[in-house]
């Protein structure tokens, strides 16, 4: 397995820093979206296990992120508008580029959180991007309190402007996501019932923090968007789908959100979508206590995916 790290500049001049872990004659790709306040490289394990069974993978640093911060940029500031359909946009013209390096070979998308919600949209924008999705830590249609937090949010962007982040949304945010695990050790033990894994994540600079108020709004208007039935209508019925979460994932309703979704997609006559919900399990399944049996599990469903198309 070889590194093979690059920059991708999209169609309005952003840079984005793409992470590659590529191997010798693989039998697909896997593209690799990550979830908010973190970053691309951070899916080092998971990529060396897809190496491993003879994938090549790559994830980039969505705007605002990671690698991918300008230097007059700050952490968690995307865009000052229209910053979730750019990193759909990204997210595609990324996929464009390994489809080019990678002539003929099907790509798997893996997203997670954030990064399964762009790849909710990518599903009836850009379903030709993949052969099959997988969606990790996700949720479905958003709560009628949703309305109060995209109302929150245009107040909060009035207050402090739209590159700045909000304690108040921050609280109302991940601050309730800790809450089931009080007496928590740390303001992040949602993620994860491995105290090492959530130490590491505290411990990083460029993981865990705030957000801007634009990207809460534009967030919250992209959730609406992918919930609408008509647009998860639009998924091809054929398209392969693993939905994948924590059945005590604060982000997925503690697995009820996950099954809302699992449901919205067999609605739409979609015939090939997998539920796993792991007991006990948190947000980052990747990273938890089991995440050797979500990892096996996860390229076990690549392989068949694979192996269906001959």
């Amino acid at each position: 397995m070889n590194s093979a790290d690059f920059t991708f500049q999209t169609v309005d001049g952003a840079n984005l820093h793409v992470s590659g872990w590529v191997t010798e004659n693989p039998k697909a790709i896997v593209q690799i979206l990550h979830g908010m306040a973190e970053y691309g490289s951070r899916y080092a394990r998971l990529a060396q296990a897809l190496a491993g069974a003879g994938y090549s993978v790559y994830a980039h640093d969505h705007r605002g992120h990671g690698k991918s911060i300008p230097e007059s940029g700050s952490a968690g500031h995307m865009a000052d508008s229209d910053s979730w359909n750019r990193i759909v946009e990204d997210a595609h013209g990324v996929n464009r580029e390994i489809a080019k390096r990678h002539r003929g070979l099907p790509i798997i998308i893996v997203g997670h959180s954030m990064g399964s919600f762009v790849l909710q949209q990518l599903l009836f924008e850009r379903p030709d991007d993949m052969v099959a999705a997988a969606l990790s830590g996700s949720n479905g249609k958003p709560p009628p309190i949703a309305m109060v937090g995209k109302l929150l949010a245009r107040i909060e962007r009035a207050r402090v402007g739209r590159q700045k982040p909000s304690p108040v949304l921050q609280k109302l945010t991940f601050g309730e996501y800790n809450k089931p695990f009080e007496p928590a050790r740390t303001e992040f033990d949602w993620l994860s019932r491995d105290p090492d894994e959530v130490d590491k994540y505290v411990a990083d600079p460029l993981m865990g923090f705030a957000v801007s108020t634009q990207t809460w709004l534009d967030l919250l208007n992209g959730l609406d968007r992918i919930s609408k039935p008509s647009n998860v209508g639009k998924v091809p019925k054929d398209k392969p789908l693993y939905l994948f979460a924590g059945d005590q994932d604060p982000v997925g309703d503690s697995g009820k959100g996950v099954k809302n979704l699992y449901d919205a997609y067999k609605r739409a006559a979609i015939f090939d979508v997998r539920l796993k919900l792991y007991p006990d399990a948190r947000h980052e399944t990747l990273n938890e206590t089991n995440r050797q049996e979500v990892i096996d599990d996860l390229i076990a469903w690549c392989d068949e995916v694979i192996a269906a198309l001959g």
